[in-house]
């Protein structure tokens, strides 16, 4: 069972468009808890596999993720994702501005 944050957080993770990207941080800040980009984290890491988990990065555009992170950057490349040399995700190319709520 997840909490109403983490419920939150994976409602924003179902909006992410194929090609696009958000960081933790934007999930919070977009959620009214600015410093909470860790508890985002943590509710990713029990993401629902339905949900596009692979499209949640780190602010600077490396992907998280242990030994799943080659597989994210494979899925991530296969969606149209722009990567810098370095592995990175180009977060000026594909971040996805959450939308605001009314």
């Amino acid at each position: 069972m997840t909490n109403s944050f983490f419920t939150q957080v994976y409602q924003i993770v179902a909006q992410i468009p194929s090609g696009k990207v958000v960081s933790y941080g934007q999930i919070a800040r977009a959620l009214g808890r600015p410093r909470a980009a860790r508890e985002v984290g943590w509710a990713m890491r029990c993401c629902p596999d339905a949900l596009p988990w692979q499209r949640v990065v780190k602010a600077d555009g490396a992907i998280a993720g242990g030994a799943y992170a080659p597989m994210r950057r494979a899925i991530l490349e296969q969606e149209g994702v722009l990567l810098l040399p370095d592995g990175r995700v180009n977060m000026a190319a594909c971040a996805w501005d959450i939308p605001t709520r009314p």
